[in-house]
């Protein structure tokens, strides 16, 4: 037995959770349909895959979201996970299971699936034969994901970085590298057996003014610890910032560069796809408004050649949207991306050639470290404030990256903290920063998070 081997049979050893059957799941994920693996239908794809977000915590009420989906043509299934299990505190998570179930009402905020257990939730993941993304959000994810991959979820979403620093304030970093270096080996593994398991980057991380460079050089940190594990199947991912222009020059200089990278450090056989997510920021209460805003989104996923748009609901603002709403906006997405089909391809060469400056210059000084191992790099990175994401609550980031819109609504770095920028890269976006004539940069800050209210 491998060393591996013998850390999962540890891991799965959990009173919470079916006794674990290592070969039957084996057997199962080899002979699974194709049509379960994203990395399939990436393939074989003729538009953009559409994935709406959407959890429940009984078994019964996600099998009826699915068929609200299925209804509107959906290509990707959601799962998302409850916080409970996000925390790893599946004892309450149990018995908030056992309410919900007892009293038909939401208790839980998504889907308790270790609870659940691979054997039930399997069977409706075989009913519907469509891929399902697991979306969590945990800085331990290894029962979660052993339970997910022998239900037959083959899509992963992620990482060390994105699924720590915008959502915990304490758990520690350096063991969430060595817990989702865990999930990457077991996802290598399995992906021998069929179709590749896809593992996908969080791009949006807080969702409040993210610097494009510090946005693509995380998702090209996550690409590389993943397929130095042998994951072959990868999605980086961003979400919308607010400027058309700049989502344009992110997905161009995302793509170019991650390829760049997997190709140096010997990857070049990994496909690598690219995400992109609606606005992630507050939504406005007009739902008027919000319609727009997703049909601005979607226009903008077409422009930017993405492989995968994962949608909102124009009950945004006012908390999770029932089924039906949520199948409607899936069916709206896939009607205007049936008009979008041909769009040109769209440069701006003067910002692209700056954030790609910005992202080699910080990557650079990320691989300079002395460490002796990529995760150890990127850990002291982080710790010295190389790489720094705006409102996260953790202990260790800098927190002194400060960011603002400029005039046409892009993203810009203010103030640069540690970002190991040079003055030219940095200058680009200082200068084009105008702030009215007694207008605070805390005033500032405010009013772009509500740009879109």
């Amino acid at each position: 037995m491998t060393l591996l081997q013998r850390e999962r049979e540890i891991i799965v050893s959990n009173e919470y959770i079916d006794n674990f059957d290592f070969d039957e799941v084996k057997e199962f994920i080899k002979g699974a349909s194709k049509n379960l693996f994203i990395s399939h239908k990436f393939k074989t794809r003729d538009n953009i895959l559409v994935q709406p977000r959407g959890g429940f915590p009984t078994y019964d009420k996600v099998f009826e979201l699915y068929g609200e989906f299925k209804a509107s043509n959906v290509d990707v299934l959601p799962l998302t996970i409850d916080s409970n299990t996000r925390l790893n505190d599946y004892a309450m998570a149990k018995k908030m299971l056992a309410l919900s179930e007892e009293n038909d009402t939401n208790m839980l905020n998504g889907y308790p699936l270790v609870n659940h257990g691979y054997r039930t939730t399997r069977k409706m993941m075989v009913h519907y034969d469509t891929p399902v993304s697991l979306r969590h959000g945990t800085p331990d994810a290894r029962l979660l994901i052993e339970t997910a991959l022998a239900s037959g979820i083959f899509e992963i979403e992620g990482g060390p970085i994105t699924y720590l620093l915008p959502y915990s304030k304490n758990f520690p970093l350096d063991k969430a590298f060595l817990y989702w270096k865990y999930v990457e080996r077991v996802c290598a593994e399995y992906s021998k057996l069929n179709e590749p398991i896809n593992r996908e980057s969080f791009g949006p991380l807080s969702a409040t003014l993210q610097p494009p460079a510090i946005v693509i050089v995380i998702q090209l940190l996550e690409m590389l610890l993943s397929l130095e594990e042998g994951v072959k199947s990868f999605s980086v991912s961003f979400s919308q910032t607010g400027s058309m222009n700049q989502d344009i020059v992110s997905s161009n200089v995302i793509k170019k560069l991650a390829r760049k990278y997997a190709d140096k450090f010997g990857h070049d056989d990994a496909v690598i796809n690219l995400v992109y997510h609606q606005w992630m920021g507050a939504f406005p209460y007009n739902k008027t408004y919000s319609d727009s805003l997703i049909n601005t989104s979607t226009v903008i996923a077409a422009m930017v050649g993405a492989d995968k748009i994962i949608t909102k609901t124009r009950d945004e603002a006012f908390g999770i949207p029932t089924k039906e709403s949520n199948a409607q906006a899936v069916a709206n997405v896939k009607y205007t991306l049936n008009m979008l089909k041909g769009l040109p391809n769209v440069h701006d060469e003067a910002e692209e050639q700056n954030l790609t400056l910005q992202v080699d210059e910080i990557l650079e000084a990320v691989f300079n470290d002395s460490a002796d191992t990529l995760w150890r790099k990127v850990f002291n990175s982080i710790k010295k404030g190389y790489i720094d994401i705006p409102f996260s609550p953790h202990i260790i980031n800098n927190n002194q990256v400060i960011t603002v819109r400029d005039d046409k609504g892009n993203i810009r770095i203010y103030n640069k903290g540690n970002l190991p920028l040079s003055q030219k890269s940095f200058e680009f976006d200082r200068e084009k920063i105008r702030l009215s004539k007694g207008e605070s940069v805390v005033e500032k800050i405010i009013q772009d998070i509500g740009v879109m209210l």
